[in-house]
């Protein structure tokens, strides 16, 4: 196998990104270019494309059924929304996650949430409780399966519930700029099986909150919950995987 050796001095093999990315689905109302960003964002997001990764033009149009132009054009738009960089004389490759990275986006999330959740144990609906309840028991399902993959969409969905029973559209609106990164971050830390048990029992404690209609409560167990989140993630700088100190988003610390 022949590797290259990635932005944070890992190597990468140039076979790593064969065969894990679907042919592009054309359509009749989108543009290629905008296609086949959103198919390697969603790579990156779920975490097909690894932290640090080399991103190959040829290899990932080969994939995605398309020429080398809208693969070009979709990791110049990602290297502006930060999910690649650039390195000079080297190439793209998947953005690392920095400490800061993860505090800034936690700082909000965990303020978000929070606000969330004590709006929702005043205005969920009985309907919304209940369905809060059922993806409890699913994700405990998904969990004994062993099926991250499905954990992560059902603790997405989870929040996304959440925040819907706020009646506060604006609150998603602004959490919603965050979605991609919160999504990455909830695919590492939700990799962890330990990290999986954790947060269901923070959510089993959240809904008892709501469904008592204890705002403060809720309030500090989402914030709680985040927090917690935050910290398994920043666990994983110790151990090397993923995220690191330092401005790596921005291809410092690149070997020459």
């Amino acid at each position: 196998m022949v590797g290259v050796v990635g932005p944070t001095g890992n190597v990468i093999g140039d076979d790593l990104q064969l065969a894990r990315l679907s042919p592009i689905q054309l359509s009749n109302y989108t543009p290629l270019r905008d296609l086949v960003f959103e198919a390697i964002r969603e790579a990156i997001v779920d975490g097909t494309l690894k932290p640090g990764e080399r991103l190959m033009e040829a290899s990932l149009a080969e994939e995605l059924g398309v020429s080398r132009t809208p693969v070009r054009e979709a990791i110049r738009k990602l290297e502006l929304a930060n999910f690649v960089v650039m390195i000079p004389r080297r190439g793209a490759y998947v953005a690392d996650i920095s400490l800061k990275d993860v505090a800034d986006v936690f700082e909000i999330r965990g303020a978000l949430e929070a606000l969330a959740a004590e709006l929702a144990a005043e205005r969920a609906s009985e309907d919304e409780i209940e369905r809060l309840e059922r993806l409890l028991v699913e994700i405990g399902k998904a969990i004994e399966a062993r099926n991250v993959e499905l954990v992560v969409d059902l603790d997405t969905q989870f929040h996304d519930v959440l925040f819907s029973a706020s009646r506060n559209e604006r609150l998603g609106q602004i959490l919603s700029l965050l979605r991609e990164h919160i999504q990455r971050f909830r695919t590492l830390t939700l990799s962890n099986p330990a990290r999986m048990r954790v947060a269901l029992d923070e959510h089993r404690g959240l809904v008892e909150a709501l469904a008592s209609r204890d705002g403060q409560l809720a309030r500090r167990l989402a914030a709680e919950h985040i927090e917690s989140a935050e910290n398994s993630l920043m666990e994983l700088s110790f151990e090397g995987r993923h995220v690191r100190e330092g401005a790596m988003s921005n291809g410092e610390g690149a070997p020459e």
